[in-house]
């Protein structure tokens, strides 16, 4: 069997801001999707909230590959919004938007979602960043799943960036994890003995009317059900597009030196979800500033302890897969904090004023552009 490609896709949700009020405006929204769909394709879609635009790359066979198609669709849609009189912004929520007045895109699918979920939905007003990993082989996709579970909380703390919500400092680092925890077929996945164990699992929420397709299963991993990908969406949207690109380089090298492992019939010990929910907690709410625990020695470490383990077990394959500048990103936000701390270093230096946090996070979606 050929090895996989370990293509890359990455997927942005970016906000749209009234650039007076800097609250989320909706009412213009889906001229900008038609405008982006123009100009990029398929690249631009629309989201449940109308004030939600969401792009996707292409399949890119690297990280430069990446790096090229994201920047392009970033910049793109900087120029699009800030054409139609808005600012785009990258964060993970919008520190004061009221979700209760936010419009709906009127489309089948979400009108659907919103009978089915009623507030749950309404109020999911977040922005996340998703990585695809091609994986052509659906077998080694199972196990490729069981063993990431254990990064996902790691990745979740370096990309922590939703402190506030309704004009509250929340005190958590990553406030989207608790508001979309509300949803059904979320946070870590069991695991599954086989890909014709998952199958069975799909299909049995089918035949019992709890989903259509498994697009509807909303792990913080999941197997794409369309692409031969394996999709890690616990991550919030960073500020930089740097920092999207060092946490896509890290998705992309731990899934290499995992399929290393199996590919020696070895495997990352595996752990309960109940115990990797642990660390998950810890993420959301410390980011990189506390502690999370390292199962196999069983006590509590440093996440910044444990985050310089977790680059050199991943090195070699950063070698291997050429993305040596863009993992470099990962120590940036290491020694600047991720986009919540820089936030929060804003939120004190204008006294409370979360208009100034929503500029500085407009500025910050403009860096390395």
């Amino acid at each position: 069997m050929p090895p996989p490609t370990f293509t890359i896709g990455i997927e942005e949700e970016y906000q749209t801001i009234d650039p007076v009020s800097f609250d989320l405006r909706s009412h213009i929204n889906a001229e900008i999707i038609a405008k982006g769909k123009r100009r990029l394709d398929e690249q631009v879609k629309a989201e449940m909230h109308q004030s939600v635009v969401e792009v996707g790359t292409g399949v890119c066979r690297n990280m430069q590959e990446a790096r090229a198609d994201i920047v392009n669709l970033r910049r793109q849609m900087v120029d699009l919004a800030e054409s139609n009189g808005l600012l785009l912004v990258a964060g993970a929520t919008h520190p004061f938007a009221d979700w209760r007045v936010q419009d709906i895109y009127p489309d089948e699918r979400y009108l659907q979602v919103v009978e089915d979920m009623q507030l749950v939905a309404r109020s999911n007003l977040i922005f996340g960043l998703h990585v695809h990993v091609g994986i052509e082989d659906r077998e080694t996709t199972i196990k490729l799943m069981n063993q990431v579970r254990y990064f996902l909380p790691h990745l979740l703390a370096l990309s922590t960036n939703s402190p506030f919500w309704l004009g509250m400092n929340t005190g958590l680092k990553s406030y989207r994890c608790k508001v979309f925890d509300k949803f059904p077929r979320t946070n870590i996945p069991d695991t599954f003995n086989s890909w014709a164990d998952y199958e069975g699992f799909v299909n049995l929420l089918i035949r019992t009317n709890c989903i259509d397709n498994a697009k509807k299963i909303w792990w913080d991993v999941r197997p794409h059900p369309f692409f031969p990908t394996i999709e890690i969406r616990i991550c919030d949207l960073p500020m930089r597009v740097d920092e999207t690109l060092g946490i896509a380089a890290l998705i992309q090298a731990t899934v290499y030196t995992l399929w290393k492992l199996h590919e020696k019939n070895q495997a990352w010990r595996p752990y309960s979800r109940a115990l990797i929910m642990e660390n998950k907690w810890r993420a959301s709410r410390y980011g990189i500033e506390g502690s999370l625990i390292d199962f196999g020695r069983e006590t509590e470490v440093p996440a910044r302890q444990l985050l310089e383990e977790y680059l050199q077990m991943v090195d070699e394959a950063v070698d291997e897969l050429g993305s040596r500048r863009e993992i470099e990103h990962v120590r940036w936000i290491m020694e600047h904090g991720t986009g919540a701390d820089r936030q929060l270093r804003v939120f004190e230096r204008a006294d409370g004023d979360l208009s100034k946090v929503v500029q500085f996070m407009a500025e910050e979606t403009r860096a390395g552009l």
